[in-house]
């Protein structure tokens, strides 16, 4: 399994020809073999995500001490019987979605001291996806900021699969603003051209980068 670098560069392109071009590319590796990692980071790739915390720490523990500045987001789901390790580990955190996790997070003020945030918006209100409504995203986010402390830097969506994804970039674009939330993770293999037209700071990209899964 290989990383594409072609592919890497012609979003790279496409990001610097939008109106978007500070946009970044989070390199999805979940399920891709550590060799995969080690080639994208040869490239010169230093922002990766994974969805399993224990995946994370196979794969990136060494890593990181030998690449300081590498910038690992977990965007998957998260227990809260996991988080004390995944501070370990992690440096931001996009699916903060509930608050029994965000008062879980507080339980180690000093590990979360240089954490980012972003709170997952259930964009399409689907059952079957994690995310705060989107009816009771501000009161959420004002929660985290405000009472918690927590260092919300964002708002990440997985739209429905469906459907056009922009009117829910758009629509979560404007909760952003509504909110005072500055960054916006949204877009991926499928639909990260989208995303960018529609404001996107980060874009999760996997498939088109590593492949389809393996493991």
């Amino acid at each position: 399994m290989t990383f594409n670098i072609v592919k890497y560069q012609e979003i790279k392109e496409f990001i610097g020809k939008s109106d978007k071009k500070s946009t970044k590319i989070i390199s999805i590796s979940k399920n891709h073999p550590p060799s995969a990692v080690s080639e994208a980071i040869s490239f010169g790739v230093r922002i990766f995500g994974e969805n399993r915390v224990q995946e994370a720490f196979e794969k990136f523990y060494e890593i990181k001490k030998n690449v300081l500045d590498i910038e690992l987001h977990l965007t998957g789901p998260l227990q809260t019987n996991k988080v004390k390790k995944a501070l370990d580990i992690f440096d931001v955190f996009q699916t903060l979605d509930r608050e029994k996790l965000a008062k879980e997070f507080c339980k180690y003020p000093q590990a979360i001291l240089n954490k980012k945030f972003f709170i997952q918006v259930n964009i399409g209100k689907e059952q079957n996806k994690s995310g705060i409504e989107p009816e009771n995203s501000g009161e959420f986010i004002r929660y985290c900021k405000n009472d918690l402390n927590l260092n919300i830097v964002g708002l990440m969506c997985i739209p429905p699969i469906d459907q056009d994804p922009k009117a829910f970039f758009s629509n979560l674009k404007k909760i952003s603003k509504s909110s005072n939330v500055k960054l916006l993770s949204m877009g991926m293999s499928a639909d990260f051209d989208k995303a960018i037209e529609c404001g996107a700071d980060y874009i999760r990209v996997g498939t088109a980068l590593f492949g389809k899964r393996i493991l």
